[in-house]
């Protein structure tokens, strides 16, 4: 573009002599800014906002915070898939800060809109908050899939919409673990839970597994609070927890970013091994915390797969838009130091 602008202008002084050089000139600037500005395209690595050229759908993946390793995965996952399929479809990834940011997520939303994307693959940071703005986006024709946090089913009714939901069961996942816990307990353990967005579905339906576990074993639950799914919360809440009830036998977290930050309450308080700490998503950091023994267990949702069932489904959808989709369970399993070590390549 410098080198155009040069041009233009040893053209306009060739002509200075002339009565009408200022109206060449200014009319030669015109052009090179009008040049300039077809040029600035909006581009992205993962397909971009503008690729519907060729045709193909495009379809926007939309997460909590890809600080959380968990989504960092999700995200890997979509684009290997979306590489792998490049000729059927373009991936446009994008993430919010904070897990908090509810407002950054529905202007995400908004911008996918303008954008002109033709399906929405989101796992909402709130299970309520997020309705609006994607009733807007179905009202413009485009396809949109609930992955990871199920939307709330009583908040889609008052908007008159219906948003197929693809995961896991929590409340099954978080079950499997606290029951595995159990059995290193005894009947009148004190426990305590960490969890994550109290609007979150997620959030409460890992809650209740935890519950469910301990109300079995005859456990008493003396702490219940939200760290919002964040390490740094979760260590400042469980060393004030370990600090009001210490004689507490037992953390259960409702993530692994939760965990990590019980691992560094429960150092700091001096009760490394007194303390049984469990968690939910099998991220890449809470493996070692396993095989050393600082995390009893977690829960594996297969984060690398989630968002591609929701894309996969998206893309049923595109292609018979008067197929009605349903929900679809995907699989979570019981994470711990033994099956680790039994997984192919340990």
């Amino acid at each position: 573009m410098r080198t155009l602008v040069a041009v233009e202008k040893s053209i306009a002084l060739k002509i200075c002599g002339s009565k009408t050089s200022v109206i060449y000139i200014l009319a030669l600037l015109v052009c090179s800014l009008t040049l300039s500005g077809c040029s600035s395209k909006s581009t992205s690595t993962d397909g971009g906002a503008n690729a519907d050229s060729d045709g193909k759908p495009k379809v926007a993946l939309v997460m909590k915070s890809l600080a959380n390793e968990f989504f960092s995965t999700m995200a890997d996952g979509a684009r290997e898939h979306a590489e792998a399929h490049e000729v059927e479809y373009s991936l446009i990834v994008n993430g919010i800060k904070e897990e908090t940011d509810l407002s950054g997520q529905v202007a995400l939303v908004d911008e996918m809109i303008s954008a002109g994307v033709d399906a929405i693959v989101i796992a909402p940071a709130d299970s309520k908050a997020l309705a609006p703005a994607l009733r807007k986006a179905m009202k413009q024709g485009i396809v949109v899939v609930n992955i990871d946090n199920k939307l709330d089913p009583e908040v889609l009714k008052a908007e008159s919409i219906e948003i197929p939901f693809v995961g896991p069961d929590n409340r099954s996942g978080a079950k499997k673990v606290g029951d595995y816990l159990a059995g290193k307990l005894a009947k009148g353990d004190k426990v305590a839970i960490l969890e994550g967005i109290q609007t979150a579905e997620n959030s409460q339906q890992r809650v209740a597994g935890f519950e469910d576990a301990m109300a079995e074993l005859g456990a008493e639950v003396v702490s219940k609070q939200s760290a919002q799914w964040e390490m740094s919360n979760a260590n400042t809440i469980a060393s004030s927890i370990l600090s009001e009830h210490p004689d507490v036998k037992a953390i259960l977290a409702a993530n692994d970013s939760m965990a990590l930050g019980a691992i560094a309450a429960v150092k700091s308080a001096g009760k490394s091994g007194d303390v049984l700490i469990v968690g939910f998503d099998n991220i890449s950091a809470i493996q070692d915390a396993l095989k050393s023994g600082k995390v009893l267990a977690t829960a594996d949702q297969h984060a690398d797969q989630l968002a591609v069932f929701g894309i996969e489904l998206a893309l049923k959808q595109i292609a018979k838009p008067d197929w009605k989709a349903s929900d679809t369970e995907t699989p979570v399993d019981l994470v711990t130091a033994e099956t680790l070590e039994s997984a192919p390549g340990e």
